[in-house]
């Protein structure tokens, strides 16, 4: 649902935006919130279904258990806490100008910055640290897991603060390219899955880090 509201409800609900509304700040917290709904689940993909698999199991042995659609709901607080964060900083950033009405760089200088930053934290421990809890969620699911609601949606929201750790600032990259723009959307939704997923997928992170500063640099020179 998420990707279908992306595809083909999100650029008619997003008009380019001159002076921000209430109204046009909410729908743009809306855009943000389903706009991580559709780029994090499919990283997250693994450990859902890993969640769900140990309640199954727990159903065949007559125990108790909490439908995993409360841990997913969890993450998705986290990511739409972030939404939140997300939506102040661009809408500060269209009063100051630095974005377009179209929601994408006006100034080169600040697309150089970002591109850098997001590089640079590529490289950095926490980024590393949160990275490596969400590649391997095992140690989390079997040290806080617990029965009922209240405690998934718990779980959940602990493992959704480690992927905001790990993601946060490459989100940013869309304030460089565009935030509606569907082709980088797909591509930093690639980019997060196979750092998340894929063997030595922390290895990638750190290439995908000098490849973010080159090409930051470039902008200046």
């Amino acid at each position: 649902m998420s990707w279908y509201y992306m595809l083909y409800g999100m650029t008619m609900n997003m008009e380019p935006v001159a002076t921000w509304s209430s109204a046009d700040i909410a729908l743009l917290f809306m855009m943000w919130a389903i706009m991580m709904a559709g780029m994090m689940l499919p990283s997250a993909l693994p450990v859902i279904l890993l969640i769900d698999k140990l309640n199954q199991q727990r159903q065949q042995r007559g125990a108790s258990y909490t439908p995993t659609i409360f841990f997913s709901l969890g993450y998705l607080i986290a990511w739409a806490i972030y939404s939140v964060f997300i939506t102040i900083i661009q809408t500060w950033l269209h009063h100051l100008e630095l974005l377009s009405p179209m929601m994408d760089s006006a100034n080169l200088q600040f697309s150089a910055i970002i591109l850098i930053i997001a590089g640079i934290y590529q490289f950095t421990p926490f980024k590393q640290n949160c990275l490596q809890l969400c590649r391997s969620p095992l140690a989390l699911i079997s040290g806080d897991w617990q029965e009922g609601i209240k405690s998934a949606i718990s779980l959940g929201l602990k493992h959704g603060s480690y992927c905001v750790g790990c993601c946060w600032f490459l989100m940013a990259i869309l304030f460089v390219t565009g935030v509606m723009n569907l082709q980088w959307i797909l591509i930093l939704t690639l980019v997060v899955l196979v750092e998340k997923v894929v063997p030595k997928g922390e290895v990638v992170s750190k290439y995908l880090g000098a490849l973010l500063i080159m090409l930051g640099l470039s902008y200046l020179f």
